[in-house]
């Protein structure tokens, strides 16, 4: 099946996309389509988080595990949405935790493409969502490419830092090696159990590991 994603990822995704689970996951989106759901985010955003952070440079990764499901705010990246949509609690929680951990300033809005193009991958574990209707697709197999995705970028590179905010994403952890990557684990920034992610410093901490390796750091100050 040819899917429309960037290069460096489609090589090394390239077997899922022909098999049969991947096929069912597509016309599974398809039904959803022809039926008149609302799906979100629209088509061209749905792999929004591998073009914006190809491959080669993916260096930190952030997992969510579904879009928002509310008009507008799904653009493909995890915790993200557009400039001019409000931000979710659970990304104002995380603004909080960078203003009390690096002292920078909640931004205006919440649009965090500036981290994916520094190599911040913000995947979401299940990749499209029916509107209104939180982990519908969460069956659909979008976890069975996600999955692989996570285990690939284990397999293929090296000093990568995960960091896994709740127990949905916490999972993840037996797909990634963890004597070559960097795993920093908290609670999830939503409203109801962020008294455990606030003071995680993970973002210090992951600069931290970036440059003890060389790196560039990430800038995690967003311009309004």
């Amino acid at each position: 099946m040819d899917v429309r994603i960037e290069p460096g990822w489609k090589s090394i995704l390239k077997e899922e996309f022909d098999k049969p689970y991947f096929a069912d996951l597509v016309n599974f989106i398809k039904n959803e389509l022809k039926s008149g759901k609302q799906i979100y985010p629209p088509g061209g955003l749905i792999f929004n988080a591998f073009e914006k952070t190809p491959f080669d440079r993916a260096r930190v990764v952030i997992l969510g595990q579904d879009p928002y499901h509310e008009p507008g705010q799904a653009h493909g990246l995890s915790f993200s949405v557009p400039r001019g949509i409000r931000q979710p609690p659970s990304l104002v929680n995380i603004f909080k935790e960078i203003k009390n951990d690096l002292g920078i300033d909640p931004p205006q809005h919440g649009n965090l493409e500036s981290w994916a193009e520094q190599g911040v991958f913000l995947l979401n574990a299940i990749l499209t969502v029916r509107q209104s209707e939180a982990a519908s697709h969460a069956k659909a197999g979008w976890a069975s490419f996600t999955d692989v995705v996570i285990k690939k970028i284990s397999e293929h590179k090296s000093g990568v830092v995960f960091l896994l905010w709740g127990s949905f994403a916490r999972q993840k952890k037996v797909l990634i090696d963890t004597n070559k990557h960097f795993v920093l684990e908290s609670a999830h920034p939503s409203p109801l159990s962020v008294t455990g992610f606030f003071g995680c410093k993970h973002f210090s901490k992951t600069n931290a590991i970036l440059n003890r390796q060389g790196l560039p750091e990430i800038n995690w100050a967003i311009k309004d």
